[in-house]
Formats: C-alpha cells, sequence, structure tokens
C-alpha cells in the first residue's frame, strides 16, 4: 500500500491523529496490563541496549545499519546472556528494527514484547502464554473473547495445538519434505496454511523442522524438529517461542550456515555474536517467546491495519 492510500481518508494530521486516538488509549491499557501481569509473577522488567555489534545472522531477517553498530531486530541475544548471569525471570517492551519491512501487518520499527524463564520449556511457556491473553483480556473487559474483523475469538479453555508437519498434511499443497527441497516453506506457510488457522480461539503451530529452528532446541525425541512454536490469532502470526538452545556449538554451526545463507544471496553479513556464545555455556534450561505488541494492540482494537495502533509511521514523519 502507497502512503498516499494509507493518508487517503485523513485531510490532516488532527483528523489522522484524533481518529487513532482510541487505539492509542486501548494500547496504553495493553502494555500497562502486561506489565501487571509480569510483575505479579515476580518478573523482573529489564532494558537492554538498542544499539548493539552483532545482531543474530538469520538470513531472512535484515537488520538495520549505523555507523556504531546495529540497531537490534529483537533484545534476545542480550536477555539470554543475563540468563546465563542468573537471573530466572525477565521480560521487556521493547522498540525493535527490521530494514525492509512495511505492510499492513509490518513495519520496521515496531515492538515487542520478549519474556524469558528458567526451569521450563516450551511446553509450560505455551501455558504462560494462553494465561497472559486470559489476564489481558479480563483486564480490558473482553470476558474472555475477542471480537476481531467479524470473527469471535474465544480466549477461554484449551487452544488448538498442531504441528508444523501435521498442518503440511492437512492444508498444503506439497509435504512438509517438499517445501524444505524446493525452499518454499515460508511461501506455503504464508499462502496456504496461515489462512486456515482461523479457528474460535488462538491456534498453537509448533514443531518446526530442526533447519527452522533459529535459536530453538531439537526435540530429544526427534531431533528431525526443534522445540519452538508460533501463536496465531485469527491467522495473524502474534508471537514466537522455544525452548532455548544452549549447545554453543550447535550454535554456533547454526550461525555460520546462516552467515553462508546470506552470502548467497547477496546479502550483508554480521559479525559473530561471540559473547552471546560465550555465555551459552553457563546458559541453564529455559524457554523464551517474542510477542508483538503492536499486533496485539491490533487484534485487541479490532483493525487489519498496523498503521491504527501507532502514533506515527514511517511516512508521516
Amino acid at each position: 500500500m502507497s502512503p498516499e492510500s494509507r493518508n487517503r481518508f485523513f485531510s490532516s494530521e488532527q483528523e489522522r491523529l484524533n481518529y487513532r486516538k482510541p487505539f492509542l488509549w486501548l494500547r496504553a491499557r495493553l502494555i500497562q496490563t502486561i506489565r501487571m501481569f509480569f510483575v505479579e509473577r515476580g518478573y523482573l522488567e529489564v532494558e537492554t541496549p538498542q544499539l548493539i555489534p552483532a545482531p543474530a545472522p538469520e538470513v531472512h531477517i535484515d537488520a538495520v545499519s549505523t555507523d556504531a553498530g546495529y540497531l537490534h531486530t529483537s533484545p534476545e541475544l542480550c536477555m539470554k546472556r543475563m540468563l546465563a548471569a542468573g537471573f530466572s525471570r525477565i521480560f521487556q517492551i521493547s522498540k525493535c528494527f527490521r530494514a525492509d519491512e512495511r505492510g499492513e501487518r509490518h513495519l520496521p520499527e515496531f515492538c515487542l514484547l520478549e519474556w524469558y524463564r528458567t526451569a521450563i520449556d516450551y511446553s509450560a511457556l505455551m501455558e504462560e502464554c494462553r494465561e497472559l491473553l486470559l489476564y489481558v483480556a479480563a483486564h480490558l473487559d473482553s470476558d474472555g473473547k475477542i471480537s476481531y474483523q467479524g470473527k469471535e475469538i474465544v480466549i477461554k479453555g484449551p487452544w488448538k495445538k498442531i504441528s508444523v508437519n501435521d498442518a503440511f498434511d492437512r492444508y498444503a499443497s506439497v509435504t512438509l519434505k517438499e517445501a524444505l527441497e524446493k525452499k518454499c516453506f515460508d511461501e506455503v506457510i504464508v499462502n496456504e496454511i496461515e489462512p486456515r488457522l482461523v479457528s474460535e480461539g488462538p491456534v498453537f503451530l509448533y514443531d518446526y523442522p530442526a533447519s527452522l529452528a533459529a535459536l530453538a532446541r531439537r526435540k530429544p525425541d526427534d531431533p528431525r524438529f526443534a522445540e519452538r512454536f508460533e501463536i496465531y490469532i485469527a491467522g495473524l502470526e502474534v508471537a514466537n517461542g522455544f525452548s532455548e538452545l544452549t549447545d554453543t556449538k550447535e550454535q554456533r554451526d547454526r550461525f555460520e550456515r546462516e552467515i553462508q545463507n546470506r552470502l548467497d544471496l547477496g546479502k550483508s553479513c554480521y559479525p559473530m555474536p561471540e559473547k552471546f556464545l560465550a555465555s551459552l555455556e553457563k546458559m541453564p534450561e529455559a524457554a523464551g517467546v517474542a510477542v508483538g505488541v503492536d499486533r496485539l494492540a491490533m487484534i485487541f482494537s479490532d483493525t487489519s491495519r498496523i498503521d491504527d495502533v501507532v502514533t506515527f509511521t514511517p511516512e508521516e514523519l
């Protein structure tokens, strides 16, 4: 969507901001409620630097470079170093930055909620995600239900869970193996699977292929897959979490493969995050998740446009 079409309904900045005012009030209540949830559970709110020397090398995520380093794409690396230093429950609400991400659901500067907790795995973390959404819904007067784009989303009760492999078998035109071989996994997820993840409640898509594990550990009983999940609400992805990988060698090998993948695509490469890798030797078992605050605000505000829930978009600056 062009900047002109985004702003076509507004004759002035005052009109545009007045239109967004109720969305911004709800966003503020949402963030305040999130903080209350974690404070009540004994989590420490932290702030880690947004300007870092080395982001995690991931082939499909491009960091914004500056003369002094990179704007972080997520606070993940620094927060995990805190886990390795002895912090057991931490959360952060942070602005993050990714180059060339713009659309009705994407902004190059966006807001993430991330939290990490030791001594749990991704199964326990899924339940905590459900408890967070129930808590938020109750405090935003939703009574365990959300009306979003003509659909009623029930937060109460068990959430649907489907493995990535099963999702390909049920909904995709190719098998998971074929999608990986043809390098069309993301395309199939977006075009064929995400539209089917619309049910009466939120959906967990879990157990990603090991080749797409990112920083997640492999499943001990089936190392072809990783203990990673995403949450979809009305077909909209709102969270990405996993049991944390603590094996330094395996994580370095993964980063090296991602760096080579970036080179093969003609993309820039980042320095290896050595301090993060060194910290993994002391990191305990843990799980963590990133939740898109802007997207949660969209859902609770019943709007399909991310522009509605921020004060200024890049085109308006």
